[in-house]
């Protein structure tokens, strides 16, 4: 269960991440209130998850989660850069969530 918290908490620190592009500093309404709404629902599924898992596997795989998610949607919704290094890059942040992930005992 700590692991699906985890993963809701990712998502939300996406949401959370995105919805600031979104907001253009708090002057639009409905981005403002996801930002402020997901921001706090990240931090608290983070906590929950924190119950069971090891603060730095937790800590690694939620900011991680947050960065690669974050990063493809700049690709995808903002036509950032694709330049390979950048894409090796962000592949080389999922192996290491997937490495914490596969070496976590319990």
């Amino acid at each position: 269960m700590a692991w699906t918290l985890l993963f809701i908490a990712g998502v939300a620190e996406i949401v959370f991440a995105l919805s600031l592009k979104y907001n253009q500093g708090f002057t639009r309404l409905w981005p403002s209130i996801v930002t402020v709404l997901s921001g706090p629902c990240s931090f608290y599924f983070l906590m929950l998850s924190l119950k069971t898992l090891p603060i730095g596997t937790a800590y690694a795989i939620w900011t991680g989660m947050g960065a690669v998610g974050v990063a493809l949607a700049g690709i995808i919704l903002f036509k950032e850069s694709t330049d390979v290094l950048r894409l090796v890059s962000i592949a080389l942040v999922v192996i290491g969530i997937i490495g914490l992930r596969v070496t976590h005992t319990t």
